[in-house]
């Protein structure tokens, strides 16, 4: 089989992540070097990694780049993709940075795979929170059509980086211990607590967070006419994001036909035995790569709509696994 050199451009919590997939799904990795802001060793699990310190000139027979990206702030990719494309690599981007830009696919290997034929060198992972849901939309739109999405999600504290998680867990402990806390790797208290507030206030006092979810399921569905609407929730769960997703189609389609749909699709789980307790939960999804939908039912007051309930693992399927799967496209 033919190896690929990798780099892995960011060692935070969905750099490691990207690592650990790497090696779970076996990619053909030649040679892989990690790249960080300093020098240093880590350990992902028991492997050692010596991390390098990024600079223009690393990326010399470098097959694909994985930026693993950090939301809310510029990406290393902003500085270092340019070079690493002009030393020959597919630069792959886990940032917020690239996505909306016009040659640049925006791609779920699932959903919109022809469009990474169209790059130019860089290919975007979108949103965390866009990913799962258009995953478990995809076949309802292929099916059916969308004409309305309203979402409410429910963010994990890994969605802001391990300083939100060492601050979820600091501050749930001050709590019991009866202390008082201040908010700093987020904008509000996090421990016991949840706040509509996630990126920065934009245009009709919706949130950047908000607007990704718009602009991107746009862009990946290739349909600009479907409304899309969004309220961004963060909640104090340490990884695995959860929405409420509220749809309008074209066509009908029975609830138990819609399962049926789901549940044969690509990337995607049904877990929907409610009156059993069974319904996707964050915790259940840690670590595992599907999305999983729920809570499917029909609006009994508006034709043609439905209710699902998504749950992902924000770090693996929102982040670093869809990057390597676009990366596995490359490849093929």
């Amino acid at each position: 089989m033919k190896k690929f050199n990798v780099a892995v451009v960011g060692v935070g919590a969905v750099g490691v992540e990207m690592l650990r997939i790497l090696k779970e799904r076996k990619f053909p990795v030649g040679k892989l070097k990690v790249f960080a802001r300093s020098e240093r060793d880590i350990y992902v699990d028991k492997d050692s990694y010596h991390v390098l310190k990024v600079d223009h000139h690393g990326f010399k027979n470098i097959d694909i780049a994985l930026f693993a990206g950090t939301e809310g702030e510029k990406g290393a990719a902003v500085t270092y993709a340019s070079s690493a494309i002009k030393q020959g690599a597919v630069v792959i981007d886990n940032g917020a940075d690239f996505r909306m830009e016009k040659d640049v696919p925006l791609v779920v290997p699932e959903v919109n795979p022809k469009d990474i034929k169209k790059h130019k060198g860089i290919i975007s992972n979108p949103n965390c929170s866009t990913i799962q849901m258009v995953v478990a939309l995809a076949p309802i739109q292929k099916r059916l059509g969308l004409k309305r999405i309203i979402v409410c999600s429910y963010q994990a504290a890994s969605g802001a980086g391990r300083s939100a998680v060492k601050e979820l867990m600091a501050q749930s402990k001050a709590v019991l211990d009866g202390k008082t806390v201040k908010p700093d790797a987020l904008p509000q208290q996090i421990a016991f607590n949840v706040f509509p507030h996630i990126g920065g206030f934009q245009k009709e006092s919706y949130t950047s967070e908000e607007w990704k979810t718009v602009k991107e399921t746009h862009k990946i569905f290739h349909d600009d006419k479907i409304k899309v609407t969004a309220t961004c929730v963060r909640v104090p769960v340490a990884t695995g994001h959860s929405e409420a997703v509220y749809i309008e189609t074209k066509k009908a389609m029975s609830v138990s036909k819609l399962q049926n749909l789901l549940s044969k699709s690509a990337g995607i789980e049904v877990v929907d035995d409610p009156k059993n307790g069974k319904y996707p939960l964050p915790i259940n999804a840690e670590g595992k790569d599907a999305v999983y939908v729920g809570r499917i039912r029909k609006d009994p007051f508006v034709k043609n709509a439905y209710w699902l309930w998504v749950v992902s693992d924000n770090l693996r399927k929102g982040a670093a696994l869809n990057a390597i799967q676009i990366a596995e496209l490359l490849i093929k």
